[in-house]
């Protein structure tokens, strides 16, 4: 073991205590950590399945949306293997259990310790690892290469932030980044970062979450929704971070009376949060969960249910795409874009630079400083439905413009690793 993984395998040892009361603070505000807890430790019940396995790790419910794609394309070409799919979320297991059901295999990855990584590996001597955009675990990556576990990175990204965090530790970062087989990039910026960091081998394939169709279901859905609300002008707060909800209830008389905030934490244990925010500033509001009939003197609705972005993209006029008010990074607006709706960001999209530099190049989309600047130029938006149909084009053709990344990724994955059972 190298002296920097040496260092890193006592830190993650002596972190324990305080990574297992974190899991426990967790698990107050989401019940769904409580579960499977074995599993993040690398104990799995159950019998083994014979299959060969591929396995894809997708962290949380982003990542797993992300990987649709590529999941579905890995089983059309894999159909003799089990496809394992895992998470370190909850809300991302549910997420892949909604998406895919039976056809995949289910599990949490387990915390960095070598013991436990060694368990996860005895157990599903998968033939082949794919991490999901950032996900670098020095012991996972060292234990796949010593197994001869090919073990890609794709849609990685990495931010100018992110890399110098990976630089303050270049000894471990470089171990860990050039143990990869391969690496397939969102933006050429990305690669950059990444061969700057030790990566060998690294393409620029393009996001996968360009090439995420939203479920027609839940397009007809909103559409339903749409016809419920009537005439009403509708901005959608989707993927909000804790502290947004209150500067947009700050802004929202900024907002013509008679439009409509649909408001979509980005975590359901925020839900509850939110609602006690919105009694507590006596606004007139009302619950996805009650119904999405509202009332002429409702100024909001609360989207606290889970899985239904595309029916809410379907049913506004433009949509706010939330994490960029606050030093956050931002969230998905890809989506957006490719529902034909108009977009604001905040000045915080470091997690999505490239899309977000590229939708408001198009014309798909706005950036504004601060909640006001948000509510004025959306009620401007709102007003202007040739500007609406506009942007929602634009922003359409630019989604299209930028799909074929499963495609791409696909064939570094199988230049790397052939089906063994052809």
């Amino acid at each position: 073991m190298s002296a920097a993984r040496f260092a890193y395998s006592a830190l993650v040892h002596a972190l324990l205590p305080l990574g297992l009361a974190r899991l426990a603070w967790r698990a107050r505000r989401e019940p769904g950590y409580r579960a499977h807890l074995a599993e993040r430790f690398g104990r799995y019940g159950g019998s083994r399945d014979s299959r060969p396995v591929v396995w894809l790790h997708a962290v949380s419910v982003g990542e797993t949306h992300a990987a649709e794609p590529l999941v579905r394309a890995l089983l059309e070409r894999y159909p003799q293997h089990r496809i394992l799919l895992t998470h370190t979320t909850p809300t991302g297991r549910r997420a892949g259990a909604a998406l895919f059901g039976e056809r995949v295999l289910q599990a949490y990855l387990p915390y960095d310790y070598p013991a436990a990584v060694a368990r996860f590996l005895d157990r599903f001597a998968p033939e082949l690892g794919v991490l999901l955009e950032t996900e670098i675990w020095p012991n996972l990556v060292h234990a796949c290469k010593a197994r001869a576990v090919p073990l890609h990175l794709v849609n990685a990204r990495l931010s100018e932030r992110s890399f110098r965090g990976y630089a303050r530790v270049r000894a471990l970062s470089r171990e860990a980044f050039g143990a990869l087989t391969a690496i397939a990039a969102q933006s050429e910026e990305d690669a950059q970062r990444l061969r700057a960091l030790g990566a060998r081998d690294v393409h620029v394939t393009g996001n996968l979450k360009f090439d995420v169709a939203a479920a027609p279901a839940l397009v007809d859905l909103g559409r339903r929704w749409r016809t419920d609300l009537g005439e009403r002008r509708v901005l959608l707060a989707a993927s909000t971070r804790d502290g947004e909800e209150a500067l947009l209830l700050d802004a929202l008389p900024h907002l013509p009376p008679e439009a409509l905030l649909v408001i979509v934490p980005r975590h359901p244990r925020r839900f509850d949060e939110v609602a006690a925010l919105l009694e507590a500033r006596t606004l007139a509001y009302r619950r996805r969960s009650a119904g999405i009939a509202v009332a002429a003197d409702v100024r909001v609705l609360l989207g606290d249910s889970m899985g239904e972005m595309p029916a809410y993209y379907a049913a506004c006029d433009a949509a706010f795409v939330g994490g960029s008010l606050l030093p956050f990074g931002g969230q998905n607006l890809i989506e957006a874009c490719a529902a034909g709706k108009p977009v604001l960001v905040g000045p915080h999209t470091y997690n999505f630079t490239q899309a977000a530099r590229g939708a408001i190049e198009a014309g798909a989309a706005l950036r504004v400083e601060s909640a006001e600047e948000l509510m004025r130029t959306a009620a401007r938006l709102l007003q202007d439905r040739s500007a609406l149909e506009r942007m929602g084009e634009r922003g359409i053709e630019f989604a299209r413009a930028h799909q074929g990344a499963t495609e791409r990724v696909m064939a570094i994955i199988t230049l790397k690793a052939p089906d063994r059972t052809a």
